[in-house]
């Protein structure tokens, strides 16, 4: 889908960072935009997107913030600090910008940002990646033309919920995309074997990381596991698959991109239950998910209840999770091809692949001036 001529010439900044789950549909939304010949530059700080977002090719402007650690005193009182400074820095950085509309994404960096655009008089938007909005899109909302979620809002909307616009969770262009037959020949995986891909997100997650290499990295039947670990946990899982002489039916990798090619080779995912769904969903792959019970507002569990009502995943919790407990709810599905079928056909009823799309011409009306009645291109909310 192309915009034509809409877009030439206008400038929009984004402001998303921490983790990939924030940064990746920010880039998906970005390059929507620049198909339409907008100007896209970042703002962001030092972590996903300080990486992510120069690699995909947009300018990118740090502001360093960090998260509030409410266990820790000295560090939460930095932290304040450093947004005070972002909050500061935010409003000089947009005038040399000059864009004529600012899309929050998530993330602390959002936050300095997204109340300097409303202070200047910029129009801002707002994209929740979760079924729970994070922390700086609650504080932002009130000062948002646009709210574009990625779920239904759970009470139905109303009242002031018209400038909420339910439009899916924007992802790579290249999800649909990908081709198994190359997807496989790339990662070494025999195409008569079913694959398992085990992810947790950029920087992984330890108990989903530990429960599948001592479930699956001794051969138990015709089995492949690609496994995206995050950086974090690569060189430890790498050495106990090393003293068990690196089977080869186990592909371990720190991080995979593009991520397509990994949801193309895989018949299953097991994986937490961020944003990166609508990734299973639109690649139409079943699920065992682990909600990261941390989330904040336990966001993960209610991704994952919503993928499990629409018939696409199982659920373990975290607290049940054990390699016992994987192999099982694994080798369950694998034995049941017509029960993996259904399961991938409801992936894809639930997957929106467009909504990178219909924020992007929502974005581009608001610089426009033109704000217009939300929903036009995607369903209010």
């Amino acid at each position: 889908m192309t915009g034509g001529a809409r877009g030439a010439g206008e400038r929009v900044v984004v402001a998303a960072g921490g983790t990939a789950g924030h940064v990746v549909p920010a880039l998906a939304v970005a390059d929507a935009l620049r198909e339409r010949g907008a100007e896209v530059a970042f703002v962001g700080g030092e972590r996903a997107e300080a990486e992510l977002v120069p690699a995909a090719g947009y300018p990118f402007h740090r502001l360093r913030v960090v998260g509030i650690d409410r266990r820790n005193p000295a560090r939460a009182v930095r932290a304040v600090g450093l947004a005070g400074l972002a909050t500061a820095r935010a409003p000089r950085l947009l005038r040399r910008l000059h864009p004529g509309v600012v899309l929050g994404g998530g993330g602390y960096v959002a936050g300095p940002v997204g109340l300097a655009a409303a202070l200047l008089g910029i129009p801002l938007a707002l994209s929740e990646a979760d079924s729970r909005m994070g922390l700086a899109n609650r504080l932002l909302s009130p000062l948002a033309r646009r709210i574009f979620l990625a779920f239904p809002p759970e009470d139905g909307g109303g009242g002031r919920s018209a400038r909420r616009v339910f439009t899916g969770r924007p992802i790579p262009a290249g999800t649909l995309a990908a081709d198994r037959g190359a997807a496989r020949a790339r990662f070494g995986l025999p195409s008569d074997r079913p694959c398992l891909l085990v992810f947790g997100g950029s920087l992984g997650a330890r108990s989903l990381n530990e429960a599948a290499v001592e479930a699956f990295a001794r051969p138990a039947g015709p089995l492949s596991v690609l496994h995206a670990c995050g950086r974090r946990d690569y060189e430890l899982l790498s050495a106990r698959l090393a003293k068990l002489g690196s089977p080869s039916h186990y592909r371990l990798h720190p991080y995979i991109e593009p991520f397509a090619d990994a949801l193309a080779a895989a018949d299953l995912a097991a994986a937490r239950a961020g944003g990166s769904i609508f990734e299973l969903a639109a690649a139409g792959l079943p699920a065992v998910l682990v909600p990261y019970p941390q989330a904040t507002g336990d966001h993960q569990s209610a991704n994952a209840r919503w993928m499990v009502a629409g018939g696409a995943a199982t659920v373990v919790t975290d607290s049940e999770l054990d390699a016992d407990r994987l192999a099982r709810e694994v080798e369950d599905l694998l034995a049941d091809p017509a029960r993996l079928d259904r399961m991938a056909g409801a992936a894809r009823s639930l997957a929106r692949p467009d909504a990178a799309h219909h924020i992007a011409e929502e974005l581009l009306r608001l610089a426009s001036g033109a704000d217009s009645e939300p929903g036009s291109t995607g369903t209010c909310a």
